[in-house]
């Protein structure tokens, strides 16, 4: 979901079964735990090793009527191929009639937002931390050609891991991305640029942007530019040539000069890898062995005895939902048994057409396997079974882009895909 940098402990080490694909029987559904623009999350228990993971769930038919397909595909086929220590892992993916599922890494302490919210005041140890952890996974995803392009503290859950990839996209070979794509006051000035003069685009550099922008709230309290959502892009490029960035005086000198570095307008003159902050003064006495081995004790530690996330997602699932978790194989029985009496309307044939493209196109994934390789198109049905955010830049292959590109005929007005 977006934004969540999140703050936890991972509790999904592996474990193998050689050539199974996952299914919704696979899993028990503990409890729900957040929401954003591509669905919906909840703790789920594997049935057999009785081990906790988060799983993330999109409702077909509105990913259909959003045009969020295409999102959601990129995002399980960046998570397939990448794995790294800072990072929520994809453990499975799957699928049924009504949803697509990814399963992934479990980080119960809360995301950095959370936190935020209940006035909790992160030393400057405990950021340094968090900013370090956070250097080695966007150093990783940039050896992998990947922009994340939308870090923030709604993305990072202890110790920092970086989740939410439903708008990422990968550069190779010199590309350059072009879309307006993130959220506002996280969004690096040229790729603002890029929207209004065209120009040579934006790469790997805008992440270190926002990592700039989410250090700098978590240390102040509020960011260093003074922006919404409802801020035009043209008065954004004006602010960035005009306003200063105000520092704390009560902060370090090279932890400024640090920020300095990350929070230039001028992408040329940013830090933007890892080999670029080694040479900070503000970290010089880090030691990143440690650091990746998760040996640095976090300067904050949430309570672990508690949910760190808002009670009222259980409430909503349990009472609000139209169709819960909790009664999907008693409803999808029963929708089953009224195949045939479907209403043969033109759009709900487009629709049944989109679905079914959908269904064929979508990616199994089972980490255990071994073998990195998705799976296309099963559902729980297959015998083998054994029980803003804008468009990002990268297109699907022709096939699998034609294929879903005849679905905007299931949008009900122009503009709503």
């Amino acid at each position: 979901l977006r934004e969540l940098v999140s703050l936890g402990t991972s509790l999904t080490p592996g474990h193998k079964d050689k050539e199974v694909v996952m299914n919704f029987d696979h899993f028990q559904i503990l409890r729900a735990i957040g929401k954003g623009s591509f669905g919906k999350v909840c703790i789920v228990q594997k049935r057999d090793t009785e081990k906790m993971y988060a799983m993330k769930y999109m409702n077909k038919q509105q990913c259909i009527e959003r045009d969020e397909v295409r999102n959601v595909f990129r995002e399980l086929e960046i998570l397939q191929e990448i794995e790294h220590v800072f990072l929520v892992n994809l453990w499975y993916s799957f699928q049924d009639e009504e949803d697509m599922f990814m399963v992934v890494d479990l980080l119960l302490g809360g995301d950095l937002r959370y936190h935020l919210q209940q006035n909790v005041q992160f030393g400057e140890e405990a950021v340094k931390l968090y900013l370090c952890e956070m250097t080695l996974a966007l150093d990783y995803l940039q050896s992998q050609h990947i922009i994340h392009r939308y870090i923030g503290h709604d993305n990072m859950l202890r110790h920092a891991h970086l989740t939410d990839f439903n708008i990422a996209t990968i550069i190779k070979d010199g590309e350059r991305a072009t879309a307006l794509a993130g959220t506002k006051p996280y969004m690096a000035p040229e790729i603002f640029q890029s929207f209004v003069s065209g120009g040579t685009g934006y790469a790997f550099e805008v992440d270190w942007w926002s990592l700039g922008v989410t250090v700098f709230e978590v240390l102040r309290g509020w960011r260093p530019y003074d922006i919404h959502a409802s801020n035009s892009v043209e008065s954004l490029l004006q602010l960035f040539s005009t306003i200063s960035v105000q520092y704390s005086p009560a902060w370090p000198k090279d932890l400024v000069s640090l920020m300095r570095k990350l929070l230039t307008v001028n992408p040329e003159h940013r830090f933007t890898s890892l080999s670029d902050m080694q040479t900070s003064p503000y970290l010089a006495d880090v030691n990143w062995d440690a650091v990746y081995e998760k040996k640095m004790e976090p300067g904050f530690v949430p309570n672990k005895g508690r949910l760190h996330c808002d009670p009222t997602f259980e409430l909503e699932e349990m009472i609000l939902e139209s169709r819960p978790l909790h009664k999907k194989k008693k409803r999808l029985a029963k929708n089953r048994s009224r195949d045939n009496s479907k209403d043969s309307q033109s759009e709900n044939d487009y629709l049944q057409e989109c679905l079914e493209v959908v269904q064929q196109e979508f990616m199994i994934f089972n980490r255990e396997n071994g073998d990195g390789e998705p799976e296309a198109g099963a559902t729980d049905e297959d015998p083998q079974d054994p029980e803003p955010d804008q468009d990002p830049d990268q297109d699907p292959g022709p096939e699998t882009s034609s294929k879903l590109s005849m679905c905007g005929s299931v949008c009900s007005s122009p503009g709503s895909c």
